[in-house]
């Protein structure tokens, strides 16, 4: 393949990649608990460089021209989303740093959404995903709706009637960057092994949620510089396309 092209194209699918990634964090700016990604690139080397094949002959001017581009591993922006007043007082926001840890099936998994509601069974769950939320010593909470009006405190105390009846579990990693994003808007790890859990810091307020954080107008911006940088890339590939159809069947007739 001409090395010029190369190098486009390694440009072009970085920025349709990022684009994309930009463009889900937009279709989510109305998700309670939304943490954006960012995707960023990284420098290629030249083959013999990244492989480690210094007994190869190479052009060294090429070399420097590196190989392109390609997609570093996408990064969770952990920022604090507003806080949305609700009516409902199963409804808890997370103001600072920590998680709610939820059910999931391999143990442990955190999560920003604090849309609660009891189910049948007088379990709290996410509205959203039905899962458990999980008290300090990871077992679901129950409550009994008939025991009065819900009280849920700053520390994740849960009362009723000014009797105890269940706490919520406040808990953070030692080192985010080993989350990745699961669905649902849970974390877990990105080694499939358990999570590490240590206190978070926050504090819980009921009939509150946490909204998106999202941007909007950021997300627009980082969309259409991705996109601008794939429509260039594109073109250079088209360019130079044109150049190698000209370099064949215009000047190869000549020689």
């Amino acid at each position: 393949m001409n090395y010029g092209i190369q190098i486009s194209a390694s440009g072009a699918l970085t920025s349709m990649h990022r684009q994309d990634a930009y463009t889900g964090n937009l279709a989510n700016l109305g998700t309670a608990g939304f943490k954006p990604i960012f995707a960023g690139t990284q420098f290629r080397q030249a083959v013999r460089q990244e492989d480690g094949l210094y007994n190869l002959d190479s052009n060294e001017l090429l070399e420097r021209l590196g190989a392109g581009a390609f997609a570093a591993p996408n990064r969770i922006n952990f920022a604090q989303g507003p806080i949305e007043i609700t009516t409902s007082a199963t409804d808890v926001a997370i103001k600072g740093e920590g998680f709610f840890v939820v059910g999931h099936e391999g143990g442990q998994a955190l999560s920003r959404d604090g849309r609660l509601t009891l189910n049948a069974d007088g379990t709290l769950v996410q509205a959203a995903t039905g899962r458990p939320v999980l008290d300090p010593s990871n077992t679901p909470i129950q409550i009994n709706p008939n025991n009065g009006d819900l009280v849920i405190h700053a520390d994740g105390l849960i009362t009723q009637e000014d009797a105890a009846v269940g706490q919520l579990a406040l808990a953070d990693v030692p080192d985010r960057s080993i989350l990745k994003k699961h669905g649902e808007g849970l974390f877990v790890s990105q080694y499939d092994t358990p999570l590490s859990l240590i206190d978070g810091v926050g504090q819980f307020n009921q009939y509150a949620i946490e909204g998106s954080a999202v941007n909007e107008i950021n997300a627009i911006m980082q969309i259409q510089s991705a996109s601008r940088s794939a429509q260039g890339n594109i073109g250079m590939i088209d360019m130079q396309n044109r150049m190698m159809d000209r370099t064949i069947n215009t000047f190869g007739r000549i020689a």
